[in-house]
């Protein structure tokens, strides 16, 4: 049976106890082997693996030997509990290999999950997975991850009291991520968190955002700041790497503490030393004389600009999201009044 995305993302978490096989495809094998590992996971538990309840066969041993894949399904395991096993990478060439062991497929013997890369419609392992009963087949394309899907993967990292903003930081963060990368921002998010009973913020994200130079980004808002628009495209180039969204937390952030300082009756000097955390030294200066500069209308104006682009980011439609982010950096900077 073939399944939509919805429902594919609904049986990964939770795959049907009663089902023999799984087949995931698809062209990105990063995409592919963390759906792998979270239903593999789902099937027989964080440990099975330690307990020898999961069997790995490469698609290529399985054509020399096709044997070894019943014995594999019908063995019997040294530990109790769900088995599975994992046939990798496989091709058409091993179809009839596959279907011959899902039709002697019984309750009480090990799942099959079989991985492949880009299937077309016209592939036989793919109809077969399609057609047969009791087994699905789940195409992974190169889709961003869904609301949903990043709420269930915090969920698995152990962080469930996650805000509408901070989700949607998440979210817009997975946008621009590949899924390893993500999967680590997720990981480094858990342990940051680790201890703290507090909702994740959006500032934790920021915190945990994959980093690029600080000082680099920092740099790159100063010249935003100073109106130093000849500057912005050699600083941009050293972010070549950078996620977009990154660049506008760390632009929200930067610019919400300038209209704060712009507002402060005792002067932005006063209002930089109360920020948590503080503004020190030359920085503070700086950031200062920046906010003079900008004035009241200027710094919120270019707070404005950063909130358009970070919206635009997050939504559905593709953006070249270092364009749009160097853009709104020298339209920040034609906003000084001097």
């Amino acid at each position: 049976m073939k399944l939509s995305a919805r429902e594919a993302a609904r049986y990964l978490a939770a795959p049907d106890p009663a089902g023999a096989g799984v087949l995931l495809y698809g062209a990105d094998a990063m995409r592919v082997a963390l759906k792998r590992a979270a239903l593999v996971t789902a099937m027989i538990g964080a440990g099975g693996a330690a307990e020898m309840r999961l069997t790995r066969i490469a698609g290529a041993d399985l054509r020399r030997d096709p044997a070894a894949l019943e014995d594999a399904l019908k063995a019997i395991g040294f530990f109790p509990g769900p088995r599975a096993v994992l046939v990798e990478e496989a091709a058409d060439g091993v179809t009839s290999v596959l279907v011959a062991g899902l039709a002697n497929w019984r309750p009480g013997d090990a799942r099959l999950v079989v991985t492949a890369g880009a299937l077309g419609a016209g592939s036989a392992l793919r109809k077969a997975f399609e057609r047969a009963p009791g087994v699905v087949a789940i195409g992974i394309y190169d889709d961003p991850p869904s609301r949903e899907e990043v709420a269930a993967h915090l969920a698995r990292a152990g962080i469930k009291a996650v805000p509408a903003e901070a989700l949607a930081d998440v979210e817009a963060l997975a946008r621009a991520l590949d899924p390893g990368d993500f999967a680590q921002l997720v990981e480094k998010i858990a342990l940051y968190k680790r201890g703290d009973p507090a909702p994740l913020s959006p500032a934790d994200v920021a915190a945990c955002a994959p980093p690029a130079a600080e000082a680099d980004v920092e740099e790159l808002l100063n010249l935003a700041a100073e109106g130093r628009v000849a500057a912005l495209a050699g600083a941009m180039r050293r972010l070549a790497g950078q996620a977009p969204t990154s660049l506008t937390i760390a632009a929200a952030r930067h610019f919400r503490a300038l209209y704060a300082a712009a507002l402060a009756p005792d002067g932005p000097e006063a209002a930089l030393a109360r920020a948590r955390p503080p503004v020190f030294g030359p920085r503070r200066a700086r950031m200062a004389g920046q906010a003079r500069a900008l004035g009241v209308d200027g710094a919120r104006q270019a707070l404005g600009l950063v909130m358009d682009a970070d919206l635009r980011l997050r939504s559905a439609r593709p953006t070249p999201g270092l364009a749009l982010v160097e853009r709104l950096l020298v339209r920040v900077a034609t906003l000084r009044r001097d």
